[in-house]
């Protein structure tokens, strides 16, 4: 049995992996427009909501993909090699990512932890409890994650940057291995961290109960769902701050909220009244897209050609005409728009490379 696709779902996943292009590859950092910048510790900008939306998204194509082949009588054990084959492909292309990365930008560390490794973490965790655990005992996993995570961190004593007990506990067990490390302080953080990686689990759980919504064509739960999730969220950071790096519970709830309510508003938009799926070339080649334009930029940036495109195709006349900021911008978009050229030929071909 091959389940039936929801175009919503490519779309929505697609516009993601194009905003992750968008934000990672400005022209300069010292010119980037506030809203495309995370936020600098506690809060939550546009940008924050673009990683949580892409693991919300993970867990619905798990209720969309996975679950109806084991309803319909898949060999669960095989279903169960194909999750771990997968999410160990995907661990190992953020590792070459990074290796890469090392190896062309001269960077004195490997960084061991990253976007692809957490995707493939948190795909592992919920497809296999999406595989063999009924969704109250689903619901009851994120409501201990999310609780017990507060817990934690509540008992850490802090959450400051270096000395709030995540990135303790990161640092305890990858030294400087990590996005950051001062081997003077001892302090490291690191935003895709080993324990904050736990409520992030919750988020691709919270998506494949979205999912399973979503493939019964129960909108009102989503949208009732979703303002629930921005409430609940919204009063817990009051607690509990928004905070990306830390993957907070007030986050994963406010993020999952959001997500949720894009999904539904796609699902109306795309499925029901027939709107063009705009971004699924991006979201049918996902993570060849994120890998392929994060590498091209590690050797574009290691022989000099990016300065140099920059430079002579967007800073040169228009950084007098409009400020820094525009021209930093303008390659992003450029960028986004080169690799969606890229996707849509490769869809138009039928190349969906499966990972």
């Amino acid at each position: 049995m091959t389940p039936a696709r929801h175009a919503s779902v490519d779309a929505l996943r697609g516009i993601t992996v194009a905003a992750m292009l968008l934000v990672n590859n400005p022209g300069d950092w010292g010119h980037v427009y506030a809203p495309l910048l995370h936020a600098d510790w506690h809060g939550c900008t546009p940008t924050d909501l673009i990683f949580p939306f892409f693991l919300f998204v993970v867990g619905v194509s798990i209720a969309l993909g996975i679950v109806p082949r084991a309803e319909a009588g898949g060999d669960v054990a095989r279903l169960q090699r194909g999750i771990v084959v997968r999410a160990l492909k995907i661990i190992a292309i953020g590792l070459l990512l990074h290796a890469l990365a090392m190896w062309l930008l001269d960077r004195p560390v490997f960084r061991v932890m990253g976007v692809l490794q957490r995707i493939g973490l948190c795909f592992l965790v919920a497809a296999t409890l999406a595989l063999h655990v009924k969704p109250r005992v689903q619901w009851l996993l994120v409501c201990i994650l999310l609780l017990g995570y507060w817990a934690l961190l509540a008992a850490g004593g802090s959450y400051a940057p270096g000395v709030n007990l995540a990135d303790r506990f990161d640092t305890a067990v990858l030294g400087p291995l990590q996005y950051r490390f001062d081997p003077v302080t001892g302090l490291g953080q690191e935003p895709e961290g080993l324990l904050s990686t736990l409520p992030a689990i919750a988020t691709t759980l919270l998506g494949v109960r979205a999912g399973a919504w979503l493939r019964a064509g129960n909108l009102r739960a989503m949208v009732v769902a979703a303002l629930a999730w921005l409430l609940l969220g919204g009063l817990w950071s009051l607690w509990m701050p928004l905070n990306k790096p830390l993957w907070t519970s007030s986050y994963v709830l406010w993020t999952a909220g959001f997500a949720l309510l894009a999904l539904a508003a796609m699902h109306v938009l795309v499925d029901r009244r027939g709107w063009p799926a705009i971004g699924r070339s991006f979201g049918v080649n996902a993570i060849t897209a994120y890998a392929g334009a994060a590498a091209l930029v590690y050797v574009l940036l290691a022989t000099g050609a990016w300065g140099a495109i920059y430079q002579g195709a967007f800073v040169g006349w228009m950084t007098p005409l409009f400020g820094p900021y525009l021209p930093s911008l303008a390659i992003a978009v450029a960028y986004v728009a080169l690799w969606w050229i890229v996707v849509r030929w490769m869809d138009r071909r039928g190349w969906h490379v499966k990972v």
